[in-house]
């Protein structure tokens, strides 16, 4: 084999490593980018019920401190 074959070769096997790293690299991109989006769509929900939460414990607390309330726990006591 001629040194110029043995380049060539060499050249050649070096792109088809290249490129299959590129590859294995652009999969990995795609697979990340739809991790990410699942993510973000989990995270609106859970703040969407972190947003439900809080006013159910803002009427909550409104009907915890209103004086009817405190009133009827008074007879309810008696």
């Amino acid at each position: 084999m001629s040194g110029t074959t043995m380049v060539v070769v060499i050249v050649c096997v070096v792109f088809g490593i290249m490129y299959e790293m590129y590859k294995r690299h652009l999969e990995f991109k795609a697979k990340t980018l739809n991790h990410n989006q699942t993510s973000d769509q989990q995270t609106e929900q859970l703040k969407l019920q972190v947003e439900k939460l809080n006013e159910r414990v803002q009427v909550l607390e409104k009907i915890v401190t209103d004086e009817g309330y405190q009133v009827q726990k008074d007879i309810s006591n008696l």
